[in-house]
């Protein structure tokens, strides 16, 4: 069943990336020129290297991510290296800083496995002037090596809207767990840490029975979902915050139809894989970003931060191409300056058409 649920991503995967490849490829007519260094018209300078490291290199949602990046340093006359293992760790995305720093790279873009683990490495990098961006998964690591965060969606609202949609659907009541990705991811956890304060202020009747992780693997997914289904067989809702995570429940439930006329699933997917689901009634609604945006946003924002167009300060802004002008927000609690692309959007039978990512 695992190797349907991957025929299926890399077959809609294969055909989102090629539309953005393409349009990635009639950008700006000064993509690739003039290799000098000189800065364009948004102070960027040209011919820079920015290293995309990914979560991992075969999870579809990081893909477009990545796609987003090499589409913005096209447009800046730079290019992206996409470097990343393929699980879900630290160890495995270590040797592709340890190559960004060899290559002598202008800027890291990394969407970290662990919040600690690789601040050593990346502590590395910043001492080799290369400049470090966060995506999408954060990393903690004091203040060194100072680094920006781009972050998909406000964390609060992500956890809280998550637990807000499920509610809906359940009339607040009854079990519900969650199937995560890595134990270690720092979005996960964020998310998931505002998805209980959210239960505890609003929904005193939906009891959050379990938390299981999948490692954003759809064999491991489909394990830990099953596990869960066997252990709470009155279980009502699950939310799923990980692409991954909710395409293999979602795969698993449509072929399941006694489990999900019980089992009520929501969380954060790609429109391209869950449209199916949505239609079949498998799945009433679920949300997301537009993840080519996020790395679009990131590439920009790293090769700003490089040029000296961008800075961390509180208030400093720059440009980000077709996505306009983004603010960056001074330090909060267990965040370092950030920039935020928006607020996900909910998908349902009403809108699913609409959207291809």
């Amino acid at each position: 069943m695992s190797r349907t649920v991957r025929r299926r991503a890399t077959a809609l995967l294969a055909l989102t990336v090629a539309g953005l490849t393409l349009a990635a490829c009639s950008s700006s007519s000064n993509a690739g020129a003039d290799p000098t260094g000189a800065p364009t018209a948004t102070g960027v300078k040209k011919g820079q290297t920015v290293y995309f490291i990914p979560k991992d290199t075969q999870n579809p949602y990081e893909v477009l991510a990545d796609v987003g990046g090499q589409k913005a340093l096209k447009e800046l006359g730079g290019k992206v290296v996409i470097s990343s293992g393929t699980a879900d760790t630290a160890a495995a995305q270590i040797p592709s800083i340890q190559a960004a720093i060899q290559a002598h790279a202008n800027a890291i873009v990394i969407a970290g496995n662990d919040p600690s683990a690789l601040c050593p490495s990346l502590n590395q990098a910043a001492q080799a002037g290369i400049k470090i961006v966060a995506f999408d998964s954060d990393i903690s690591c004091g203040t060194s090596p100072s680094h920006l965060f781009i972050n998909q969606a406000d964390t609060a609202s992500v956890g809280t809207s998550e637990v807000d949609l499920l509610a809906k659907e359940i009339n607040s009541t009854g079990q519900i767990a969650i199937l995560s990705a890595a134990a270690s991811a720092t979005n996960q956890n964020a998310w998931i840490g505002y998805m209980k304060k959210q239960l505890a202020a609003k929904y005193p009747n939906m009891k959050l029975v379990s938390t299981v992780y999948g490692n954003d693997d759809p064999a491991t997914s489909l394990t830990v979902l099953q596990g869960l289904l066997s252990a709470y067989p009155n279980l009502k809702g699950i939310i799923s915050p990980t692409t991954v995570g909710i395409s293999t429940a979602a795969q698993y439930l449509s072929t399941h139809k006694d489990v999900a006329s019980k089992v009520t699933l929501t969380g954060l997917g790609l429109p391209s894989q869950m449209k199916s689901y949505v239609k079949d009634g498998t799945v009433k609604s679920f949300e997301l970003w537009n993840p080519s945006n996020l790395g679009y946003l990131a590439g920009y924002a790293a090769a700003s931060l490089s040029s000296g167009s961008a800075s961390l300060q509180t208030g400093s802004s720059f440009k980000a191409g077709t996505l306009g002008s983004f603010k960056v927000i001074g330090p909060t609690p267990g965040v370092g300056p950030s920039v935020v692309l928006g607020p996900p959007t909910v998908f349902d039978s009403s809108n699913i058409d609409q959207f291809n990512f």
